[in-house]
């Protein structure tokens, strides 16, 4: 009897869980001809449990396969926006069948866009969230920008419109799917997904609930005039070109006068802006250049990139980057000097940027750049689609909002001073007390774009390790200040071997800004629970 009755539990369990699958497929593929204005449905398909093929992580190639494999079945929608006659903005909606937490997950982009992050959409649904995404409004490599030229309406897509059509979209399909709207919506991107980001709180402050913006590239005109003007300083003659076999031993210059200056020598500058390292120092001797000296032209390159540019007046234009991320996989090597003249991805960006979008000129030289002329033309074509530095954040405040900035103190891509700026220009213009009701900024020592670098780097940003616990998690301490009101404090980041995800080799409290976490004297240095957070410089 008992068997029975305990079959007869099983089996109905079954058909209720398949009566669900086949209602939700139902609801899933009527979504195909859901009205949505300027918006064409192309597909919404019900994918079953680990059935989803997709392409490798961008950007690094990762085999994702067991990622896709272990995602529950869901709800696929793909669709294509035009809020102008010359925009295609391809995007996808993925909706859990069952165990939705009731949330939207927004997705930023890296680069120039131009794809879709299907590791970032699998990693937030795997999570419980209904996760958007979009190509920005065109399709190719992330440092490609030709489909710029000639299409200024695509240009406004890629700089802000896409991802509020992406939204827009998206909680439609919300509706449509589940019959109602998500209780909370959050969005977070790195690089030009910070740019995104902040952009949302800007443009469109009614989007997002909550929104973590890494690494930004806000102010885009100064960030890619300073990537011409880094290139020109590197190239224009052949004898200032840093060479990568050199790139080690101005790593080992930095941390031997600067390691120390934060109590620890862990090949980490815990605020970077405290070190004043002289390329002098390292300069060959006379007849002399080996890979571990630089010559005179090569000291003077370094000198200009870490000072950054300045105008006719001796004034900032953008800042220089810090000293101590030079070396390392995600380092200069890759951003700024490059394995070989006009081969980094900041000369990318730059020469891209300028030809495509500025100058409108695919012969474009950045030989005939200069400072002063290519800031006004870039401001003028493109500041309003493309930069995202207004300080005026009421209208997010007004509406419930929660901020979170990040930055790693070792970012070779966009200088970390450029979110510390910009953070600082909200505290002027709403205040300290209001700025502090809804905006944070934690910067993270040893950390370089948006991840890798000497320091810990995994503190639950969307498609990294995360964890439950606030603590840990610089997601679920954004989530918990908009639900509950927890304003963030310190959140400790883990640093993990590329073979080991599960034990961290070393964990650091991250503090909210300015404070930094200063050593207490004694313990191990891979322990956070042997730091504290202090006052730092602002």
């Amino acid at each position: 009897m008992k068997a029975h009755l305990s079959y007869t539990v099983v089996l109905s369990f079954f058909l209720l869980a398949a009566s669900a699958v086949a209602l939700s497929q139902e609801s899933c593929e009527k979504l195909a001809g859901a009205k949505i204005p300027g918006t064409t449905i192309t597909l919404a398909q019900t994918v079953a449990a680990g059935a989803f093929v997709g392409p490798p992580a961008p950007f690094s190639g990762i085999d994702v396969s067991a990622l896709y494999k272990s995602l529950p079945a869901f709800c696929r929608v793909v669709a294509e926006a035009k809020p102008t006659a010359d925009s295609d903005i391809k995007l996808e909606v993925w909706l859990p069948v069952s165990g939705w937490n009731g949330k939207l997950q927004g997705i930023g982009n890296g680069g120039f866009a131009g794809l879709i992050d299907y590791m970032q959409l699998s990693a937030a649904m795997s999570k419980g969230y209904a996760a958007t995404a979009t190509d920005a409004g065109h399709t190719g490599s992330p440092i490609d920008a030709t489909w710029a030229l000639g299409h200024p309406e695509k240009v406004v897509d890629f700089g802000h419109r896409g991802i509020h059509e992406m939204t827009r979209v998206a909680k439609e399909a919300v509706r449509g799917f589940y019959g109602k709207s998500p209780q909370r919506s959050y969005f977070a991107g790195c690089s030009d997904g910070g740019r995104e980001a902040l952009m949302e709180a800007q443009r469109y402050p009614a989007d997002y609930d909550g929104i973590l913006a890494g690494a930004p590239a806000n102010y885009w005109t100064a960030l890619l005039s300073t990537a011409a003007w880094d290139t020109q300083a590197l190239t224009l003659d052949a004898a200032s070109f840093i060479p990568p076999a050199k790139i080690p031993a101005i790593s080992a210059a930095v941390l031997a006068a600067c390691d120390a200056l934060d109590g620890v020598r862990d090949g980490i500058l815990n605020d970077p802006r405290q070190c004043h390292f002289d390329p002098a120092t390292i300069e060959c001797k006379a007849g002399e250049d080996t890979d571990k000296c630089l010559t005179a032209p090569q000291a003077a390159a370094l000198n200009k990139i870490y000072a950054g540019p300045h105008d006719p007046k001796g004034h900032e234009v953008f800042p220089g980057y810090l000293p101590g991320a030079e070396d390392g996989q995600g380092g200069w090597g890759l951003w700024i000097t490059g394995p070989a003249p006009i081969k980094s991805l900041m000369a990318f960006f730059g020469i891209g940027y300028f030809s495509n979008m500025v100058y409108e000129k695919s012969d474009w030289d950045y030989k005939t750049f200069t400072l002063e002329a290519g800031m006004k033309s870039a401001e003028e074509k493109t500041a309003s689609a493309l930069n995202a530095i207004d300080a005026d954040l009421k209208p997010f405040k007004a509406g419930g909002g929660k901020l979170i900035l990040y930055h790693g103190w070792e970012d070779p891509a966009i200088p970390a001073i450029n979110t510390v700026n910009y953070y600082q220009s909200v505290l002027a213009k709403m205040g300290q007390r209001d700025a502090d009701s809804f905006a944070r900024l934690y910067m993270v020592p040893g950390m370089q774009h948006c991840d890798n670098g000497p320091g810990p780097d995994s503190f639950g940003q969307v498609g990294e390790l995360t964890f439950d616990d606030p603590q840990h998690s610089v997601d679920a301490a954004l989530e918990q200040w908009v639900e509950k009101g927890a304003a963030p404090s310190t959140i400790i980041t883990s640093k993990y071997s590329a073979e080991d995800k599960q034990h961290a080799t070393m964990t650091r409290p991250l503090c909210a800004y300015p404070q930094g976490a200063k050593y207490k004297g004694s313990g191990d240095t891979n322990d956070a629970a042997n730091f504290v957070c202090g006052a730092g410089k602002k």
